[in-house]
């Protein structure tokens, strides 16, 4: 995405920033600041930024100032829109009384909650949350695989991230996932989201930083695609690949518009037509952006509006309108009424608006930028009312939160599309699982089912191989196919073919199983395929079993998450941790549920799908 000036900006916000990595508190970036009075006299002053979803607004506004034309100027209200990349600023002129509106992200909320909440006069009511980020990513050197990654082996990967901007929550969300902590890795804060002083630039020229968070522009110069790996020509650097992205993440994000907490008591009714303004403005913006996609033909009126984008943005920004304009609207996944009523008012959302404010609390206390805890408020909208001064039909949302992607399963090899993993182990054959013993990992695999709404959550079933093993040897030994030699404790065994005899590797798993499938072994009194048939069954029940004590653990507590998304598979004894256990402590290893959080993407090809 481009929210390139947008935090680029926060530039002041970084004044301390540099190459640091020490935190400092938001008030110390800010510095003292007085509570004044919301000016009385219009037009009212509205931050924008440099985003997609911003694009609603210039609609709804007829452009920088109110046109009575448009949909704000037909309601009655008057507005000027102005840059707000700059969140210092924005939080400065919100205290001072410039504005009584704050334009960020939840977790940049949260960062300046100590601040901006510390008066009841500025404590913000959140209005209104204008989108989901699909175009932020994390991007890494070639080593890094997964998040797990990110710490291993007791090394600390080195993650370059611009400070107090859009992509400390995208991290924390991250580390979250590996159940890692900002101590746990070592951050070094860039002044600016994009260019020469951002995170992408400062991974191309330091080979020590191993990660970096990175806007959409950014990413391709790096990498050269979201599904590419950098080859080293063309700026691109060797090796360097998304290593998760909003496009998978893509309830990491929130956009949202926040007013002062006194300014809005005083004008509840502007605040309403200005929320139904944004609305209706989003339904058009959505329609035209869609029909471009569908014809590739600009409408008169869609090149106006990505022009005046252009405009706004700056060409340095949007050099083009039909790939860059149109672009920053793509990566933008404008949030409907439906999506706002289950963002503010949904019990059991897990990306919705309390779990949200208590994420970026989170984030602001544990990282350093709060010593409090000060919420927001929401706006308490009757979104009836909303629906009807925006003059769209009033829509119940789903019960479960919808998310993207996911309605296609991912591909076999789970390796290579692998964004993070976490494993519960078990006891031999045991297919029934409590929510006492693994609440937990419950909890953890619906919050990642709700963070990364365009991913899979795979449950893989695993099964021990051992007792497999042991039929094998004995069925060959039987059929003088294997030959044992040595003793107990140090056997080595051997399969004879026409070329003679080769050592059995027991180790090799995969070579055992396509050993296995030839049907050689067969006829004795133990079937080893039998048993690895079997296990593979037993493998594939345990992960249906963990995903109904998954479903039915959501719907006890109420939680709201598309269940899809949870995709059990067994892999029976095709993926032990231990592929030739010594003891029944590491067969136990084998046997386990494995959680993948795996990238899905219908449409990925390499040439030699096409060979069918």
């Amino acid at each position: 995405m481009f929210r390139t000036t947008l935090f680029a900006l926060t530039a002041c916000l970084l004044q301390f920033a540099s190459t640091a990595t020490a935190q400092e508190k938001f008030s110390s970036i800010t510095g003292p600041l007085d509570v004044t009075p919301v000016a009385k006299s219009e037009p009212i002053q509205v931050p924008f930024i440099t985003w997609g979803g911003d694009a609603a607004t210039f609609y709804a506004n007829g452009g920088l100032d109110t046109k009575p034309d448009s949909i704000y100027g037909k309601a009655g209200l008057k507005l000027k829109l102005t840059p707000g990349d700059d969140f210092v600023q924005q939080v400065k002129d919100y205290m001072g009384g410039k504005s009584p509106f704050l334009r960020g992200t939840m977790r940049m909320l949260g960062q300046a909650s100590e601040v901006i909440g510390k008066d009841p006069r500025t404590k913000p009511v959140i209005l209104l949350q204008l989108s989901w980020s699909a175009g932020d990513h994390i991007v890494s050197r070639e080593g890094l695989k997964t998040l797990n990654d990110l710490k291993k082996d007791g090394k600390k990967a080195k993650i370059a991230c611009q400070q107090g901007g859009p992509h400390v929550g995208l991290l924390y969300d991250a580390l979250a996932a590996a159940q890692l902590t900002n101590q746990d890795v070592e951050i070094v804060f860039v002044d600016d989201l994009t260019g020469p002083n951002g995170a992408a630039e400062k991974f191309r020229t330091d080979p020590s930083i191993d990660a970096c968070c990175v806007i959409t522009p950014d990413m391709i110069g790096l990498t050269g695609g979201v599904d590419s790996a950098g080859t080293g020509a063309e700026g691109t650097v060797k090796g360097a690949h998304v290593l998760v992205s909003t496009q998978n993440m893509s309830r990491s994000i929130a956009d949202v518009y926040a007013v002062r907490h006194d300014w809005y008591e005083a004008n509840r009714d502007k605040a309403e037509k200005f929320v139904a303004g944004y609305l209706q403005a989003a339904v058009q913006v959505k329609k035209l952006r869609d029909d471009f996609e569908k014809s590739q033909r600009l409408s008169p009126e869609y090149r106006n509006l990505l022009t005046q984008c252009q405009t706004i943005f700056g060409e340095e920004v949007l050099p083009t309108l039909e790939v860059d304009a149109h672009g920053l609207l793509l990566d933008c996944n404008f949030v409907s009424l439906p999506g706002q009523i289950a963002f503010f008012e949904q019990s059991g959302n897990l990306s919705g608006y309390n779990s949200k404010m208590t994420a970026a609390l989170d984030l602001a206390t544990k990282w350093g930028y709060a010593t409090s805890r000060r919420g927001f408020d929401p706006s308490g909208f009757d979104y009836r009312k909303i629906a009807k001064l925006a003059n769209i039909e009033y829509v119940e949302p789903s019960r479960i939160v919808q998310a993207e992607g996911v309605m296609e399963f991912p591909d076999d090899d789970f390796d290579d599309d692998t964004i993070v993993s976490f494993t519960i182990s078990f006891e031999p054959n045991q297919t029934d699982f409590s929510v006492d013993r693994y609440g937990a990992e419950f909890d953890r695999a619906l919050q990642s089912a709700s963070t990364f709404g365009g991913a899979a959550v795979v449950i893989r079933g695993h099964s021990d191989p051992t007792k497999t093993l042991v039929q094998l040897l004995k069925a060959g030994i039987e059929k003088g196919i294997i030959r044992r030699t040595g003793q107990q404790g140090s056997y080595k065994y051997f399969l004879n073919t026409q070329n003679g005899s080769n050592e059995l590797d027991l180790g090799q798993t995969p070579a055992l199983v396509k050993l296995i499938k030839t049907g050689a072994f067969e006829g004795a009194a133990d079937s080893p395929l039998q048993t690895m048939q079997a296990a593979l069954n037993l493998s594939h029940a345990r992960a249906e079993q963990v995903k109904q004590a998954i479903v039915n653990y959501a719907e006890k507590k109420g939680v709201n998450v598309n269940l899809s998304q949870l995709q059990p598979v067994g892999a029976g004894i095709a993926d032990p941790v231990v592929s030739k256990p010594s003891s029944m402590a590491e067969a136990k290893q084998n046997m386990r549920v494995e959680f993948r959080i795996v990238k899905v993407n219908p449409e990925t090809l390499t040439e030699s799908d096409f060979d069918f």
